[in-house]
């Protein structure tokens, strides 16, 4: 482990319940998938104990409470002011929504599972799913929001030091808050403009078409990453390399060209010791279970073929933080 001439694999995911779908989907339609993360992450926790994997799960803050109830009392006083209202989960916790079924909005019970299993990272995708490119949020409201955040992941005794911006939305403006909050590494998105997110609609359909086909064909590269750009900045940029989409009834007769696509990044990040960041959503594998499993496990197999051949290493954001302070740029 740690051997700086490897490639890494870095996996994280974003769990963040209905808090991460509210704006999007309403919980009647999407309570499948939802329901179904309490059988994926003990399935994903296993098949990464069997493949030796180390990843980062990068939490939304709320989840860490029992109830609304419990919730309430760690509220911070300065919340998002977005212009849309509706972005705002403090809104929708107004209506006492979350008490419908708690289990669809809080799971500390499953943050303890993972926590328990070698490996395994409890990082923070904010307290209340942030979105950092909204208008009318500011970076106060933001700082406010990464400290709830950071308070609540004491409740499993460890330090919070890696970041998922929701959405992905990115703000160069905010590092040093993350850096200042004692956040050592976040995962920044792709290089390529198509994955470049600037908050609002704008142009985000013809993006979304485009990041559909680059799962498939080779359209932006392998984004995989040097060591030498991994520390050229800290807090640590440890940059997207492939969405793992979940698994598709309609699109199934196209997974080979799925999985070439990531296997072949797995392959050039190895034998140039660079890093491959995987990263999905528990709730993407909240239905279709099975097959979603047996195409991950196809993915870890190439992992553990080029860990054999001493190419390749498994490591979570907070680890590959820790090696780049540690190591000099190559």
């Amino acid at each position: 482990m740690n051997n700086s001439f490897q490639g890494n694999l870095v996996i994280s995911l974003d769990l963040e319940l209905y808090w991460g779908m509210r704006d999007i989907v309403s919980i009647e339609d999407y309570k499948q998938h939802l329901s179904g993360v309490r059988q994926a992450i003990p399935a994903i926790l296993e098949l990464f104990y069997r493949y030796k994997i180390h990843a980062t799960w990068a939490t939304v803050g709320f989840l860490f409470y029992d109830n609304l109830e419990q919730l309430q009392t760690h509220i911070p006083r300065q919340r998002p002011n977005y212009q849309q209202h509706n972005l705002s989960p403090y809104e929708y916790i107004k209506n006492s929504e979350p008490e419908r079924d708690s289990t669809l909005h809080f799971c500390p019970d499953l943050i303890e599972l993972i926590s328990q299993y070698s490996g395994q990272e409890i990082g923070t995708h904010t307290f209340s799913h942030y979105y950092c490119l909204e208008a009318g949020q500011t970076q106060a409201e933001f700082k406010a929001d990464l400290v709830a955040a950071i308070e609540a992941g004491k409740q499993t005794n460890t330090a919070t030091q890696s970041l998922v911006f929701p959405r992905n939305q990115y703000n160069q403006d905010y590092l040093q808050t993350i850096a200042d909050c004692g956040i050592s590494s976040y995962r920044g998105n792709e290089t390529h403009p198509i994955y470049n997110d600037e908050g609002g609609d704008g142009d985000r359909l013809p993006k979304r078409i485009l990041r559909l086909l680059d799962a498939y064909l080779n359209l932006t590269g392998h984004n995989c990453y040097s060591r030498s750009q991994l520390n050229s900045s800290y807090p640590v940029n440890i940059r997207a390399s492939r969405f793992l989409r979940p698994y598709s009834p309609r699109l199934k007769h196209l997974d080979p060209l799925r999985l070439r696509r990531i296997t072949s990044g797995l392959r050039h990040a190895a034998n140039r010791g660079e890093t491959y960041h995987l990263w999905w959503h528990p709730h993407n594998f909240g239905v279709n279970l099975a097959e979603n499993i047996a195409f991950l496990e196809r993915i870890l197999q190439t992992y553990r073929e080029l860990e054999a051949q001493n190419k390749m290493q498994s490591l979570n954001m907070r680890e590959v933080a820790e090696l780049c302070m540690k190591l000099p740029d190559r």
